[in-house]
């Protein structure tokens, strides 16, 4: 009876897992009317053939103020151009230039359950056009498990907002810096903002705000009746608790039964039904590589979460605020108040598209932000590469 017990709690942990890292809920599950072993393949079939999340950078790690290890990859962007070469009597030669400025150093925070990988359309798309730094959250991808939260200690918001800083100071010690940020990588912008505010004056040249929230997250219903989203929000914090102290039995039951939410994992990650199979699996593969105390632990913080004074900070900056209008985990509404709070931002609500509108619509979200990345090197007059331009161009055509 002990085993049932748990392997329930086990299905349930999974469920609540895949909610808060951004796909899943209590929701019923539609029965497969394909065979396990079919689905198995179909599976493994996906994972072979499809490249995404294969895309890798020059690697670095930095230490976060708890010992804990946080791990990059530098992507270069184009070479800067050379200066005009000059006719002189003894014939050509390169002319003397005043420097140009640094380029931008574009910095991707990733989501709740996700790694840096889960920007991979965007990584391809900005690939040797920008410079660009991709990191993984602490517990999260190849960053070490947070220190303080291996001795019992709480996430919180604030405390990624200092492992953004961290990071800032390792790979781009100069230059100016556009911060993007998707869901919990949003909110990790914010809370930086909010405790480094000099930094912001002095270096932040924009920030892309994606399928993300400033507070009052304990208030979403994530697709539920009323009755349902109170009752979830009342049980998860316990239960994962629990499921956190059973690492092994419960990982043993989300793979085995891995199969089984699928549907889930699609219904809250996406809001099409007709999403490409091969970044559905990439997402449940993403998802699926987070381990239930990871889950347990972040969980908490987000209904703590309240960033909206702190926008205050970035208001004035170039500035994207972007989200897909059936995202049930932070609802379009709340990008439309972060929008608010930034009234020279620009808002782009993608129809049809869920939370991760960065893998189902990657080339709305591709193009909004080569816009602001170029709009914020306008700003501060650094080089503007002709790709970028281009990204911007094909999608507004």
């Amino acid at each position: 009876m002990a085993d049932v017990k748990w392997e329930r709690a086990g299905l349930v942990g999974a469920a609540i897992g895949v909610v808060a890292a951004g796909a899943a809920a209590g929701v019923a599950i539609e029965r497969a009317t394909v065979g396990r072993g079919v689905r198995r393949k179909a599976r493994l079939a996906l994972d072979a053939a499809g490249s995404y999340g294969s895309l890798r950078g020059t690697p670095g790690t930095v230490i976060a103020e708890d010992g804990t290890e946080l791990y990059f990859e530098v992507e270069e962007g184009a070479p800067p151009a050379e200066p005009p070469r000059q006719r002189t009597k003894r014939g050509w030669r390169r002319g003397r230039s005043r420097p140009e400025p640094l380029p931008v150093t574009v910095v991707f925070s990733h989501g709740y359950c996700l790694t840096q990988d889960s920007w991979h359309f965007q990584r391809a798309a900005l690939r040797g056009t920008v410079r660009a730094v991709y990191w993984d959250q602490r517990s999260h991808g190849r960053s070490g498990h947070g220190r303080d939260q291996a001795e019992g200690g709480p996430v919180s918001i604030d405390q990624l907002g200092r492992d953004l800083k961290a990071v800032l100071d390792a790979a781009v010690p100069e230059g100016p810096v556009v911060l993007v940020g998707h869901s919990m990588g949003g909110m990790t912008v914010m809370a930086f903002a909010d405790q480094f505010r000099e930094y912001v004056a002095e270096r932040v040249a924009g920030v892309a705000l994606v399928s993300t929230s400033a507070g009052k997250l304990a208030a979403v219903t994530l697709g539920l009746p009323a009755a349902g989203a109170r009752a979830f929000r009342a049980v998860a914090p316990g239960l994962l608790r629990i499921l956190g102290s059973q690492v092994d039995l419960v990982e043993r039951t989300r793979r085995a039964t891995a199969d089984l939410f699928a549907g889930v994992i699609k219904r809250y990650s996406f809001g099409s039904e007709d999403v490409d199979p091969g970044v559905a699996r990439f997402a449940e593969r993403l998802i699926e590589g987070t381990p239930i105390d990871v889950v347990a632990e972040f969980y908490p913080a987000f209904t703590e979460h309240e960033k909206g004074e702190a926008l205050a900070v970035l208001d004035g900056l170039p500035a994207l605020v972007l989200a897909g209008e059936k995202d049930l985990l932070t609802p379009s509404a709340h990008s439309t108040e972060i929008a608010e709070r930034l009234p020279g931002a620009e808002l782009v609500l993608v129809p049809g598209a869920g939370h991760l509108v960065l893998m189902e619509q990657p080339e709305v979200v591709n193009a909004a932000l080569a816009r602001v990345i170029a709009e914020a090197a306008d700003a501060v007059r650094a080089p503007v590469p002709p790709r970028l331009r281009e990204l911007t161009a094909a999608v507004d055509a």
